[in-house]
């Protein structure tokens, strides 16, 4: 029995928090469909017999009928494959979901809260999904289990704690489980289809199984083209803002995507305008530290000890909180020693 396990798609996931480029939310988009697409190429390639979709398919707030569509005539092109889909806490089986309210090909079969088995031979799949945005309990504690077969349960939630979001206790009572929810891959999660956030670095896709004589090989398939990569700069010895921008412009970045992490003491403005920055950065995070010499500039009988001098006042009167003093510190330092 050959089969594809993916999880955690999030169609129509908006992007917002990755990136402040206005395309890339698009462009990520465009590239979860061509994950998807080099996924169903895989199973019809291969003759592969079941594809297990472990939940969070689209994400029920933004997704589109265009895409549901989308995703249908995906599956129209493996009309030999049984398709099982086990509905996840941003894709709940709810009354108006996709799930209820569209037409399906005839080789899909969705999963309810309600546990149900397929009988695939060699294998019995026991599956069961969400039909609210939280599950906190479920029906599989007490499955009579014929242990003649391979068992393999198919859903969505939390093997490693006691969530909200379907914690399941007795994982081991099967001999695979097939589930999303956490987007990285281990030995029952196949991650995200693609990077969805920089904290999922590595290389993201599906799981290829077979299972015979009760025997499991599994394998994982790249689908993303890209990697999400966090990388540091220090700019501990970076004058200007031109060199700073020279520095992140010269970052070899190849096809992947960067989060670049300033690290070290700031001498120059780190609000850069991303227009000035190759693409493929995506995300700048200002870590660095401010250094001056307050009690050797207060004592100097010049502009800027005099500005020190009185900013340190301030702050003790409590007229300034802390991030206060630090950003006008650093702004009148920038100024006075142009």
């Amino acid at each position: 029995m050959k089969f594809v396990q993916v999880a955690d798609v999030h169609f129509d996931v908006p992007f917002t928090t990755i990136s402040d480029r206005a395309d890339l939310g698009e462009m990520r988009r465009i590239e979860q469909r061509k994950a998807f697409k080099k996924m169903i190429n895989f199973i019809k390639e291969n003759n592969v017999e079941y594809l297990f979709i472990c939940g969070d398919l689209y994400e029920h707030e933004y997704i589109r009928k265009s895409t549901i569509e989308f995703i249908n005539n995906e599956f129209k092109e493996i009309p030999d494959t049984q398709i099982f889909i086990a509905p996840g806490n941003h894709d709940p089986m709810t009354r108006d979901s996709y799930y209820k309210n569209y037409n399906w090909t005839d080789n899909v079969k969705i999963f309810t809260s309600h546990v149900d088995n397929v009988d695939l031979g060699e294998c019995e799949v026991w599956g069961y999904g969400f039909d609210s945005f939280e599950l906190k309990s479920n029906e599989i504690d007490n499955l009579d289990l014929n242990h003649d077969k391979f068992n393999i349960l198919l859903t969505h939630g939390d093997l490693y704690t006691d969530s909200i979001y379907n914690h399941i206790s007795n994982a081991k009572a099967f001999d695979y489980v097939a589930i999303g929810h956490i987007h990285k891959r281990d030995d029952f999660y196949s991650g995200s289809l693609i990077s969805l956030g920089f904290d999922e670095t590595g290389e993201h896709g599906f799981i290829y199984g077979e299972v015979e004589n009760k025997k499991l090989f599994r394998k994982f398939i790249k689908a993303d083209d890209r990697e999400l990569i966090v990388d540091e700069l220090d700019i501990s010895n970076i004058n200007s803002e031109e060199e700073l921008v020279e520095k992140l412009n010269s970052v070899e970045c190849g096809d992947n995507l960067y989060e670049i992490k300033l690290i070290g003491n700031r001498n120059v403005n780190t609000d850069i305008n991303l227009k000035l920055i190759q693409e493929n950065i995506i995300k700048i995070k200002d870590k660095t530290s401010f250094k001056l010499d307050i009690e050797q500039k207060k004592d100097e009988k010049t502009l800027t000890g005099f500005f020190v001098k009185n900013l340190k006042k301030m702050l003790e009167n409590d007229d300034i909180n802390e991030e206060q003093y630090q950003k006008i510190l650093e702004l009148g330092n920038r100024v006075l020693n142009k």
